[in-house]
Formats: structure tokens, sequence, C-alpha cells
């Protein structure tokens, strides 16, 4: 079923579907990035950090987020038109191999677009949470969403 605009109320939420972050994921998004710096890549330099062993990028870790966000209902498939920013992402605490990471989400804010009336603005909050209920990321997604009557 697909969510329109109109459908998308202050305060609705969801949970995601969960993943599991590993090594394999780690060095495929080291690879597509060239973000190779050692604590993701090198076990002997992460063990002298404070997290004592790798853990995965912040921004895999983001990735992922966006991608559990309907990704399996596919509700928003016929109806986004683009994501249209982040703000007040937070990393909150490492993300290791093997943590397992589902994101809680809901929409903060809507208002219809000021130029075109098929469209509108909607704000969601999202957390991105391990597998000990601890959030160890945060912030605010903003997507332009098509109305239904535009379909």
């Amino acid at each position: 079923m697909t969510l329109w605009f109109d459908d998308l109320v202050v305060g609705r939420s969801w949970s995601s579907p969960s993943r599991t972050i590993t090594e394999a994921d780690v060095g495929a998004f080291a690879g597509l990035t060239g973000d190779r710096f050692p604590l993701h890549t090198s076990e002997e330099f992460a063990r002298q950090t404070p997290f004592g062993t790798r853990i995965a990028h912040g921004l895999l870790g983001l990735s992922f987020a966006h991608g559990l966000m309907w990704a399996r209902t596919g509700e928003l498939d016929q109806s986004v038109i683009a994501f249209l920013g982040i703000s007040d992402w937070r990393f909150t605490a490492p993300i290791h191999f093997g943590d397992t990471l589902h994101v809680d989400y809901a929409v903060t804010a809507q208002r219809p677009s000021s130029s075109q009336s098929d469209r509108g603005i909607v704000e969601f909050e999202a957390r991105v949470v391990n597998q000990h209920d601890a959030v160890v990321q945060h912030g605010l997604k903003t997507m332009l969403i098509s109305r239904e009557h535009a379909a």
C-alpha cells in the first residue's frame, strides 16, 4: 500500500526490520567509498583506540538506516519524489561488527509545498537502535512526497 503526503501525519511512527552489520559490509563500504581508515579496517590499530576493536563507519550506519526505512514495505515507492536532506544527525555510540540495527522513526513535521500543490515536505525523526536498545545514531531526515491526487 502506497503512503502519500496526506497519509503521513505528525505522530505516525514505524519500527523497521533489522540488519546485522558484518565484516563484509564494512569491507565493501571501505572499498566503495575509499575510506579505509584503520579504525574500521585494522584490528591491530583499533585495539589501541578507546573502542578496543574495529567499528563500522558512522556513514555506513546512516546508509543502512536510510535503507531500512520503508525498504521492505514499499510504502513510499510510488510517492517519494526526492530525499531532501539530513539535519541534526548525531553519532552517539559505536556500531560494532555483529551489531543488529533497526530504525525507529516518526513523522515530526509535514507541510504542503508552497510552490507546487501536488507535493509536500515531510520530516522524520529517526533513531538507529542496536540489539541492546541503545540509540547509536539519531537525527532528522526530510523528504519530498507526492500527494495522492497527483499520482
